[in-house]
């Protein structure tokens, strides 16, 4: 893992940075109900126990349709009858009341955790069309390891410094929340440090072995992801994840406690390392954008993008990657904003252990996960793709 070098003009700028006062932003409600249960033998019980007995991921609960499985990654539907728009209402009534139906009526949706059968699973309750409709995630009881997932197992590497910011990125529903879980449960094993996660909603939870883990619930246990990550500095923490930096004040404490001593876990809706500078940078006004870029390439430690593909015998969904590790090259495109130069380094780095998404598209391909057709369809560069299966 390269190492984070200091650099006192840097050092000098970030200190004059964090110096400066920061917009003031209003923390965003985000409440969400405590964990439920669906009481034994309810409508809602008996659809989530066919979710957990066919192992779907998701579930989908809209108006007009049966309850919808996503089986291995593709949609399908249950044989139950469709439902109206008031089936669904009453099936979610009883999880809905109080400030979690309030916000629904302003903001459009909401998350909350439930159990049932012995299984814990996410809901997020929103509108469409003006009736509600829901979108359930399993979560699974068993935290998996790097090799139950089949990524790399180098990724254990990133957790090892002491401070820096570690970045899994990737779009919605490709296992971003499950790979930081894996990291955390990789010092849990092997090391003595205070862990202190920020969720929306928990969706694995953590148990004390070698180290100590807090998690926090946003809406449950604090306001925003930005005022828990403020709280979690005093706290005496060693490494803090991040579930989502989706806002100015949450970026740039994430990026101060990177730089000043802690190592930060984080995601972002992004689907390659260089999408995820822009969208940190992008936050900040742009009098501010040069010093962000000084501050992130001082800090970052790696960016870990992920996709998540069908395989070609139907069973379940196989994990392409994207790798860049900060080197100093690296850093000092990040610094100079030459992003463009991000794809050569990782195409040099792989003796660092970086990895092209179009080399992990072409090792699922060769070993048969996947078929060529959808490694076209998932790769950036489909000409680097044939050129990396041409030299095997």
């Amino acid at each position: 893992m390269t190492k984070l070098l200091r650099d006192p003009q840097l050092d000098q700028l970030v200190e004059e940075l964090n110096r400066n006062e920061r917009p003031a932003l209003r923390p965003v409600e985000n409440e969400a109900a405590p964990p439920a249960t669906a009481p034994a033998g309810s409508a809602l019980e008996g659809i989530l126990l066919e979710m957990t007995q066919r192992s779907a991921s998701d579930l989908l609960l809209v108006a007009g349709m049966p309850p919808v499985l996503r089986l291995g990654g593709r949609l399908v539907p249950s044989d139950a009858e469709a439902l109206s728009a008031e089936d669904v209402r009453m099936l979610l009534a009883p999880y809905t009341s109080g400030r979690l139906r309030d916000r629904i009526d302003s903001e459009g949706s909401a998350d909350f955790s439930l159990r049932a059968g012995g299984m814990r699973f996410r809901v997020n309750v929103h509108k469409q069309r003006g009736t509600i409709a829901a979108a359930v995630r399993a979560l699974p009881m068993a935290i998996p390891t790097l090799h139950h997932l089949e990524l790399p197992t180098s990724l254990a590497e990133l957790v090892k410094p002491s401070r820096g910011l570690v970045l899994i990125c990737g779009p919605t529903g490709s296992g971003k929340t499950t790979t930081l879980a894996s990291l955390v449960n990789e010092i849990n094993r092997a090391e003595a440090r205070h862990i202190v996660t920020i969720e929306d909603p928990i969706e694995y939870e953590h148990r004390n072995q070698s180290s100590i883990i807090e998690q926090v619930e946003v809406g449950r246990d604090a306001p925003s992801f930005a005022s828990a990550l403020r709280s979690a500095l005093r706290q005496d923490p060693d490494v803090i994840l991040v579930g989502e930096m989706r806002d100015l004040e949450t970026v740039s404490t994430a990026l101060t406690a990177a730089e000043t001593g802690h190592l930060i876990l984080a995601t972002l809706h992004t689907s390659d390392a260089v999408q995820a500078i822009h969208r940190i940078v992008d936050v900040f006004p742009p009098q501010q954008q040069m010093q962000i870029r000084h501050q992130l390439a001082l800090s970052l430690n790696a960016i870990v993008c992920q996709h998540l593909i069908p395989r070609s015998d139907g069973n379940g969904r196989a994990a392409a990657v994207e790798v860049l590790l900060a080197n100093h090259a690296v850093r000092n495109h990040i610094r100079n904003e030459k992003l463009q130069n991000l794809v050569t380094e990782i195409t040099l780095g792989k003796r660092q252990g970086m990895i092209s998404l179009e080399e992990s598209l072409a090792s699922l391909v060769r070993r048969g996960a996947i078929t060529h057709e959808e490694a076209r369809i998932r790769a950036p560069r489909p000409d680097e793709l044939e050129s990396v299966l041409r030299r095997y």
